[in-house]
């Protein structure tokens, strides 16, 4: 089976917000995909993920991430007051996770550091030819994640959407689908464009991410840490 997963993006100056929802699709769903929509490229791209050994980061559901040489760091947000409303739309909302999403690293740093500041060195020594790694040993931050992922991309024209098939080399396979709003735009609208969407290629059943997955089979001590806190 494959995984979707469904997603809007409130686009600001070096942040944004990120809306998923993931769920389970039968095996017709990427014949659906190549009749409704048009394939526009492959690419496949390596991320880590850094956190403390102590996993300060995670703890927070802060997810600290570098993909083909660029750094992003998704932190939790709170739920916009326009989208509690009741029925339909209520548990369409309730299926998705939400994530301010910082592009620019020294808010990033910024970010991390007030975060993790117990456990940060004080000292500012450190070899200038390492400055974009140096900050990482001053933090304690380590790569505790690393997969490969090969990705097929495809669009919706008459959505306004986009959708990318992952298969990581782990053995895992999730999708995206994804809606750029701009900031302070239609945030109901652009939920209702993703329920729609998400009707067409399957069944709405709520599953885990990437990074949960490959924690879960490669990091079980971690996954059950993040599940006793909640984060997961």
């Amino acid at each position: 089976k494959v995984i979707i997963i469904v997603s809007y993006i409130i686009l600001s100056t070096g942040m944004s917000v990120e809306v998923e929802r993931k769920f389970l699709c039968s095996a017709d769903t990427l014949k659906t995909l190549e009749e409704i929509g048009a394939c526009v490229g492959q690419r496949q791209f390596h991320d880590q993920y850094f956190d403390t050994p102590k996993f300060g980061l995670t703890l927070r559901d802060m997810w600290l991430r570098k993909r083909k040489g660029c750094w992003e760091l998704k932190c939790p947000t709170t739920v916009d007051g326009s989208e509690e409303t009741s029925g339909e739309k209520s548990k369409a909302a309730g299926l998705c996770t939400r994530y301010k999403e910082i592009t620019n690293l020294p808010e990033i740093q910024l970010r991390v550091k007030e975060v993790i500041k117990d456990v940060c060195e004080d000292s500012e020594t450190g070899a200038s030819e390492e400055e974009e790694e140096s900050w990482l040993s001053k933090m304690n931050l380590v790569c505790f994640a690393e997969f490969t992922t090969e990705r097929r991309s495809f669009t919706l024209q008459e959505e306004g959407v986009q959708i990318d098939l992952d298969q990581a080399d782990f053995g895992y396979h999730v999708g995206e689908i994804e809606v750029l709003v701009p900031d302070g735009g239609d945030v109901q609208s652009a939920l209702e464009k993703i329920e729609r969407t998400a009707q067409k290629l399957g069944e709405l059943k709520r599953v885990e991410g990437k990074i949960n997955v490959y924690l879960r089979r490669k990091h079980p001590e971690h996954y059950a840490k993040l599940l006793s806190e909640h984060v997961l």
